[in-house]
């Protein structure tokens, strides 16, 4: 089945005559459209995208499957509007991602709002062909710009000085943008899991921990490198080969029908007898797709199960306040075979 049979298939057990999808992501997975302003109305027999005129053009090339409606003042009303002609009465709304104040506006008219939160999530897990070659793509960019941040990157560098550099380089490769703020974290600030750049200078035997990730048509990739400017000391190159190996643990385990609890067991438990379980304090990893994060998730509560074409990251850190830390992270498909590697660059500790 395709995305909008799947959504049918999915609203008709619930018994709904239509779906009003307002967000971004969910919107341009469903249609193509990539503009900032808009509104689906799928049912049974009809698909409509509802917009202003600054769209209508882009729309119609875009979402050639769906009939175009010009937006006649505010996007709620028109959406009343429309649905009133649909003459439906039992509608799904998107509840984790709708404002209550739009909901309200949407709940004076005769219909009858249901929330359908996640929904359209859970199909967005698994991902086709196309979906799937973005996503490589985007993953040959940071491959290609972590590469190249290592023939650059010196000490006396700030953190932003290399950001800048990391993210010049990817639009240069093909990137739309960078997927999320940019971590790059170096020595004591290494510690700190979501160390965005900052104006911290790079010493000398200080590990930067990168983090970061590439849009490509709309897709993201997510990959975390740490590496060493001068010899770093020895309980920081410890804790690298532990990282390193949980990295490797958790890529083996991955495959379709393991949890994500038990997917994150395995590395958290090896991390754990190596003395560090408590330097480990985030989640094992997240799916990746239109969203940098999107599920499913592997964490210590997930009870859902890996399927085939499910793109997830593994992602394992230790971190020790007052000394530095240590992410490694790669995108991986999930395959009939288990999994395959998308992220590619050395996981080797590099000291430059």
């Amino acid at each position: 089945m395709n995305r909008i049979e799947k959504l049918n298939a999915a609203i008709e057990a619930k018994h709904l005559e239509a779906v009003i999808v307002l967000s971004d992501y969910n919107r341009r997975f469903l249609s193509g459209f990539t503009g900032t302003s808009g509104a689906l109305i799928i049912t049974k027999d009809e698909k409509l995208l509802i917009t202003d005129f600054r769209y209508i053009e882009q729309a119609t090339t875009q979402a050639p499957d769906f009939k175009i409606v010009k937006q006649q003042g505010q996007l709620v009303e028109s959406i009343k509007t429309t649905l009133e002609k649909l003459n439906v009465q039992n509608v799904g709304f998107e509840g984790n991602l709708v404002s209550y104040d739009t909901y309200l506006q949407l709940s004076k008219s005769y219909i009858s709002l249901i929330s359908i939160s996640g929904l359209i999530e859970k199909i967005r897990e698994v991902k086709d062909k196309d979906e799937i070659a973005f996503i490589q793509k985007a993953a040959q960019i940071v491959d290609e710009a972590y590469e190249y941040i290592l023939t650059v990157a010196k000490a006396g560098m700030t953190e932003l000085q290399l950001k800048a550099k990391l993210e010049s380089k990817m639009l240069e490769l093909g990137s739309e943008g960078p997927s999320f703020d940019t971590i790059v974290a170096s020595g004591v600030r290494g510690a700190l899991p979501h160390g965005v750049a900052s104006d911290k200078v790079i010493n000398e035997g200080e590990l930067i921990t990168l983090d970061f990730g590439a849009y490509y048509k709309g897709y993201a990739s997510d990959i975390t490198r740490t590496f060493a400017i001068g010899e770093p000391e020895q309980q920081l190159k410890e804790i690298y080969n532990i990282v390193l190996e949980a990295n490797l643990k958790g890529i083996e385990a991955a495959r379709k029908g393991i949890t994500g609890k038990a997917l994150d067991a395995v590395v958290r438990d090896y991390i754990t007898e190596k003395g560090y379980g408590n330097a480990f304090g985030h989640s094992l990893g997240h799916g990746i797709g239109l969203d940098v994060h999107e599920g499913p998730n592997l964490s210590k509560k997930s009870e859902t199960a890996l399927e085939i074409n499910n793109c997830v990251t593994i992602e394992p850190g230790i971190y020790l306040d007052g000394i530095g830390g240590v992410r490694i992270e790669d995108d991986i498909l999930i395959t009939e075979n288990g999994c395959e590697r998308f992220t590619k660059s050395s996981k080797d500790l590099i000291i430059l």
